[in-house]
């Protein structure tokens, strides 16, 4: 399997039409994800930016609730259920493979989906019977220790885990208007050229990642930008495709998707 970065954007967006018919691009590159892969997957395993904690904890239930970690959207937003099944056996295999590798990791029985998993997949696979389980990213957002934990996942992939980091290429909640657009261009460029880079000298980029164009204005707080790191070091010697791109997402950002391998 490939690993993915994905820019999974705004809140419960498949769910409020508006904003879908703003996201089309983005719909179309996250549908045509599991026609590209060489076979289906046994489970997805999510990565995402809106689930910290101070060390890794792999969601473990067999039926995983749901978290709406949102504000300020429709009613309807807050019933929504994404009812794809867990998958706690490969979270097993997961937590014993972030183990041997050194790093203290818990299995979490009580995790839910948040939206940074549950938006994207509503499009990936609409129909919710793909096993799914999420990994959570540290609070340290240290770019070294998340390259680490997707090495320690990467046996997964040959065992039919398709790892999915799902964050956003750009996020500043607080610059979105025209004002990010020269921004989120400039990180964005960066971003692509370093993927390209020979494997050491990008890994290498991404650990310096905060010298690169823009880079604290697209992140002030990087935990978007976090599961890239984790799907980077899960397929670190594999080339790096960008799988969607456009300079208009939301009205003015540039963002982008990345598959590894």
């Amino acid at each position: 399997m490939p690993s993915y970065f994905i820019s999974h954007g705004g809140g419960p967006w498949p769910w409020v039409p508006q904003m879908r018919a703003r996201m089309q691009t983005l719909e179309t590159a996250l549908a045509a994800m599991p026609g590209a892969l060489p076979e289906p997957p046994k489970a997805v395993l999510m990565v995402s930016g809106h689930w910290e904690t101070q060390t890794p904890r792999v969601m473990h239930a067999a039926r995983p609730p749901m978290i709406y970690d949102y504000h300020g959207f429709p009613a309807h937003t807050y019933e929504i259920r994404y009812q794809a099944p867990g998958a706690p056996a490969l979270a097993e295999r997961t937590a014993q493979l972030i183990a041997a590798a050194g790093i203290e990791v818990t299995l979490d029985d009580t995790r839910g989906y948040d939206h940074g998993t549950f938006a994207p997949m509503q499009v990936m696979y609409p129909q919710p019977d793909m096993p799914l389980y999420q990994l959570s990213i540290g609070t340290d957002y240290d770019p070294r220790r998340h390259v680490d934990l997707g090495r320690a996942l990467a046996p997964l992939r040959d065992e039919g885990v398709l790892i999915v980091g799902s964050g956003l290429s750009y996020h500043n909640l607080r610059l979105m208007g025209p004002e990010a657009r020269e921004p989120s261009a400039a990180f964005d460029a960066w971003l692509n050229a370093a993927l390209q880079l020979p494997p050491a000298e990008r890994v290498q980029a991404m650990l310096d990642w905060e010298t690169a164009p823009a880079a604290r204005i697209c992140h002030p707080q990087e935990d978007h930008l976090v599961p890239l790191f984790v799907a980077l070091g899960a397929a670190e010697e594999d080339p790096a495709t960008r799988t969607y791109h456009e300079t208009t997402m939301m009205g003015t950002i540039t963002a982008s998707n990345f598959r590894f391998g």
